[in-house]
């Protein structure tokens, strides 16, 4: 199936170019890294060990549709041949005089120019060596990832996976933070003043407020830890129950 079959819902999506891969078992990581934040377009370009790859079909695991649907292209000048514009991927220092991008930054990019109706390609080298400055010069752009450098070597998947990540960051809304509830209800500021109602009385009764010149600032303390704790209305209605069970039979 040529990538034009996939359906317009891909149309905004860059290309995955990987430029001579050489294990098959990285090619379907790949594709899973792909998948997993919803990239569908893969071209390969002359791959060391043929194609298709059985092991690249079974590493991909679930993501076999991205492998079968994926480009296959003699070499770079092909795969690329219809791009209006091209990222390469390189933790090495070049010579050329090139832009420089993070991956935010050139995910970002990308996602400006699809939306033009610009096509846009990726470039990730091959695992031992990555991209050579030829397959380099064919590129508008570098995206460069802020590792260790002195352990700048990422793995081909890993490189897809972090570039599709930000990717995925750029075209959809991410949800930073997410308070987990379950279905849950937060307590409203009614019912946790009766809660704290509820302990401070007996507490009271239980003389725990002593010596009296300090019970009002005891009592301030203990109000402005009910406020601070962020509780569901389950919570209250525990603690409530907590509480009721503790005096059972004392009154």
């Amino acid at each position: 199936m040529d990538e034009t079959e996939l359906g317009p819902e891909l149309a905004p999506e860059p290309a995955m170019v990987l430029v001579r891969p050489q294990m098959g078992e990285n090619i379907g990581a790949a594709a899973r890294a792909m998948l997993n934040f919803g990239m569908e377009r893969m071209r390969i370009v002359a791959p060391r060990d043929g194609w298709p790859n059985p092991n690249a079909v079974a590493m991909a695991s679930g993501a076999g549709r991205i492998l079968d649907t994926a480009g296959l292209y003699d070499d770079l000048p092909g795969a690329v041949a219809d791009c209006d514009f091209v990222f390469a991927t390189t933790a090495r220092g070049r010579d050329l005089t090139k832009p420089i991008f993070s991956p935010e930054a050139a995910m970002a990019k990308a996602r400006e120019m699809q939306l033009e109706g610009r096509k846009v390609a990726i470039l990730f080298g091959p695992e031992r060596t990555g991209l050579e400055n030829d397959d380099v010069t064919r590129a508008n752009a570098i995206i460069t990832v802020p590792v260790n450098p002195r352990f700048a070597s990422l793995n081909l998947a890993q490189c897809v996976l972090l570039t599709a990540y930000e990717w995925r960051r750029q075209a959809t809304e991410v949800v930073h933070e997410d308070a987990g509830m379950a279905g849950a209800d937060w307590a409203s500021a009614v019912e946790v003043e009766k809660l704290a109602d509820h302990y401070e009385d007996r507490l009271d009764e239980a003389g725990f407020f002593f010596p009296p010149t300090k019970a009002p600032g005891m009592k301030v303390t203990l109000r402005n830890m009910w406020s601070r704790m962020p509780m569901t209305r389950q919570d209250v209605q525990m603690l409530h129950g907590a509480l009721r069970q503790l005096l059972r039979g004392k009154d």
